[in-house]
């Protein structure tokens, strides 16, 4: 299983839990399958590289990054701030991003 697959596989395993949950939606993102909360974009595997792109407040991406964790994502050098790509396919890790990233998209 190539890096891409191994990603794909673990981001729509946790995405089906939260869409049996009622807790979101898949959808398109720059003509990717992509997971949407009430119509918000919350997150994706960018197809080139294999990253978790996941919506989050600006400082909390800054700090991501700052630990480590992530980069700025920033496709073709335009920096989206609200966004952050992470490389390592870590379960724990990704499931704790989707969840801050929705409680962000959709509050309440």
């Amino acid at each position: 299983m190539s890096d891409l697959e191994a990603a794909e596989s673990l981001f729509w395993e946790l995405a089906d839990e939260m869409i049996s949950a009622g807790a979101a939606h898949e959808g398109t993102m720059m003509g990717t399958r992509c997971l949407r909360v009430d119509g918000e974009f919350l997150a994706m595997v960018f197809q080139k590289t294999g990253q978790l792109i996941v919506k989050l407040p600006e400082t909390r991406v800054a700090e991501v990054v700052y630990g480590g964790s992530g980069v700025e994502f920033s496709p073709a050098g335009r920096k989206f701030g609200e966004w952050v790509a992470v490389d390592e396919v870590n379960r724990e890790l990704w499931r704790a991003l989707l969840e801050e990233g929705r409680d962000f998209v959709a509050p309440g």
